[in-house]
């Protein structure tokens, strides 16, 4: 039986900034780097709740290094829940992190999208019910 989506793949510049801005600026863990050869690591971050891992993929390809930071063509990509807003996104603008706008209720909850350093757009929410992941 599948259980999870155990990691999305991000395509990154340099692995060592990607790590320091997810770390750094959005208090995520780094919960592996393994050297692979030629250059190349097994990278993965987290949340230090849990959920699903990024995996930080250095893009190799002139393609590749294109979509940096524009995986989901100027959409919002990625989601990232909390259960206190206002603290996390006090810490987050603190740590430099740039939101695109002011936090706004919808039916769902508190919602405010930003940018990874790369220009990816992700929201920030608290939902409006239950933590649920699944």
């Amino acid at each position: 039986m599948i259980r999870a989506v155990a990691a999305v793949a991000l395509l990154v510049r340099d692995y060592d900034e990607a790590i320091a801005f997810y770390t750094a600026a959005l208090g995520f863990l780094l919960l592996e780097d393994t050297p692979l050869g030629g250059g190349k690591r097994w990278v993965r971050v987290a949340p230090p709740g849990g959920g699903t891992a990024l995996l930080l993929a250095r893009a190799a390809t002139p393609d590749q290094l294109a979509r940096v930071g524009d995986q989901a063509g100027g959409r919002v990509f990625l989601f990232l829940h909390t259960d206190d807003f206002g603290r996390d996104h006090r810490a987050m603008t603190a740590r430099g992190v740039r939101f695109a706008g002011e936090p706004r209720r919808e039916a769902y909850g508190t919602v405010a999208a930003f940018e990874d350093l790369y220009g990816n757009r992700w929201d920030l929410i608290q939902p409006a019910g239950p933590l649920n992941p699944g």
